[in-house]
């Protein structure tokens, strides 16, 4: 019997026992009571006759549209959100779902009204996104529908949220530093008050702390995190009579400044100044040269298990309280890291 010809019915003649019994099973319907002999009977005769259920059917019994919607402020803008947005799409679509993109260009009323829309709809659960690691309040227009925080927390904590590891990521990318035997690491960090900022420097001090080195204050210096910020701030750490052999930076940009200035004052990279950044934006950190060691965002991992967790509060299936995760930052090696001359 074609799959097209196969009805419901046939199943249950097939399996000997009532159309509504075939449902129950084959749409794993909770609460009854159905024994387990019965149900694989009707599962193998639904193999066995190849009926598969009509997901437009099903979706319409449980008021689902199998679309998901990704809101973002400037994410679908930034040089990695691709990443971000490929690992949500892929996940969604694995899963038998579609994820649609709005990006809101950070105008909160166009935010609103785009929700709003989204709502009219019909789709079944929100992905809110932001250019980068803050803590935000959701909007209003949001309201009861299922939602999941990307590359972003909230002060309600009902609301399951992804974000990188700063603090692991900080700890990384000193470490390397350590590792390659250097003990006078400087550090320019970020002047924004975000949770990257707090996060990486607090991973900093904890792999200083575990590696047995003090903590100096002189050698952190703050900017403002891009190419301009990281020279000025560079300038101040490398011009100082003892300078740093190794210097962490907030992000890649910030550690392009700092290239810049070893150049003006003829620091070889690596052999008299290495130097880790954050981030992995690839068009910088393979631009150049020596090639930057960084650390990477989780920017695919955050979207996928966004998506994932998305889809399970969507279909009843979180655990008790809200999930909220911190996922790792990968370091990714190049060639301007090596032991202090």
């Amino acid at each position: 019997m074609s799959q097209a010809k196969v009805s419901i019915k046939d199943v249950a003649a097939h399996a000997g026992v009532s159309v509504t019994t075939v449902s129950h099973v084959l749409n794993d319907t909770p609460g009854k009571r159905i024994t387990d002999t019965t149900r694989d009977r009707v599962r193998q005769s639904a193999a066995e006759l190849g009926y598969a259920p009509s997901s437009m059917a099903r979706n319409l019994r449980l008021q689902r549209s199998q679309m998901l919607a990704l809101v973002s402020d400037e994410i679908a803008t930034t040089p990695y959100a691709g990443r971000m947005i490929l690992g949500a799409q892929e996940a969604a679509s694995k899963a038998g779902w579609l994820l649609m993109l709005v990006n809101t260009g950070s105008d909160s009323e166009f935010e609103a009204a785009e929700i709003r829309a989204l709502r009219q709809r019909q789709v079944d659960g929100l992905l809110y996104a932001t250019m980068y690691h803050q803590e935000i309040e959701l909007p209003e227009a949001v309201g009861d529908v299922p939602t999941v925080l990307l590359d972003a927390r909230s002060s309600d904590d009902t609301v399951p949220s992804v974000v990188p590891d700063e603090v692991a990521g900080g700890r990384t990318a000193t470490e390397e530093l350590i590792r390659h035997g250097h003990t006078r690491i400087g550090f320019l960090n970020n002047i924004d008050d975000i949770p990257a900022t707090h996060g990486r420097l607090e991973g900093y001090q904890q792999a200083l702390q575990a590696a047995g080195l003090t903590f100096d204050p002189q050698l952190v210096v703050a900017g403002r995190s891009d190419t301009v910020g990281g020279f000025q701030a560079a300038q101040q750490l490398l011009e100082a009579t003892t300078r740093p052999t190794a210097v962490f930076c907030f992000n890649d940009r910030m550690a392009m400044g700092v290239y810049h200035v070893a150049a003006e004052l003829g620091l070889r990279i690596p052999q008299d100044l290495s130097v880790v950044g954050f981030d992995n934006q690839e068009l910088i950190a393979d631009g150049l040269r020596p090639g930057l060691t960084t650390v990477a965002l989780p920017h695919y991992e955050m979207g996928a298990w966004a998506v994932d967790a998305l889809i399970a509060r969507i279909e009843g299936r979180e655990s008790d309280g809200a999930e909220h995760a911190a996922l790792d930052c990968p370091l990714v090696v190049r060639k301007s890291v090596d032991r202090p001359s």
